[in-house]
């Protein structure tokens, strides 16, 4: 069974920290959690359409959101209003933490993404990354952060890589 076709199983709201700062907060279905991952359902959550160039995001999406304690990294399902697949949204984040009724993220900006039919993979947001400072600050989580960047994109251009995270 797919997430996507998963029984919720509660609700929790998803924080996504950046520099110390709340940057989003959203309610979100909780799918399911075996432990090391844990997987959310929830519309897009963002004001308004964001438009990337290469994807939009906007009311109607759905996104299903994998989330792993022990993993540098999130991935996100996402799909629009009548279900067709439009990619994948990938975050490098510290290993998620689930405290009451909260999942926190902390996101060290570095991004990937991949769309449904695997010909559109790209690194995000590198720049933003390097200007961050993380690599000053904390070397190791710099370098966890990369080798996940590098993990993810790997799996991104293998057919049903990402996917394989997931089942």
């Amino acid at each position: 069974m797919s997430a996507n076709s998963a029984e919720p199983v509660g609700q929790v709201d998803v924080v996504l920290v950046k520099a110390g700062r709340t940057k989003i907060r959203y309610a979100a279905e909780v799918l399911s959690d075996d432990g090391s991952r844990i997987t959310v359902r929830a519309p897009w959550a963002g004001a308004g359409v964001r438009d990337f160039g290469f994807v939009r995001f906007e009311a109607g999406d759905v996104f299903t959101e994998h989330y792993w304690r022990e993993r540098w990294y999130s991935v996100k399902e996402v799909r629009d209003a009548a279900g067709g697949l439009k990619g994948w949204y990938c975050d490098v984040t510290r290993p998620a933490a689930l405290s009451g009724g909260e999942l926190v993220v902390e996101d060290l900006d570095l991004d990937l993404w991949r769309s449904a039919d695997g010909g559109d993979v790209r690194r995000l947001d590198e720049d933003e990354f390097a200007e961050s400072g993380l690599a000053r600050r904390d070397p190791a989580a710099a370098a966890a952060a990369m080798a996940a960047l590098d993990e993810l994109e790997a799996l991104a251009r293998v057919d049903g890589g990402l996917e394989s995270l997931l089942a």
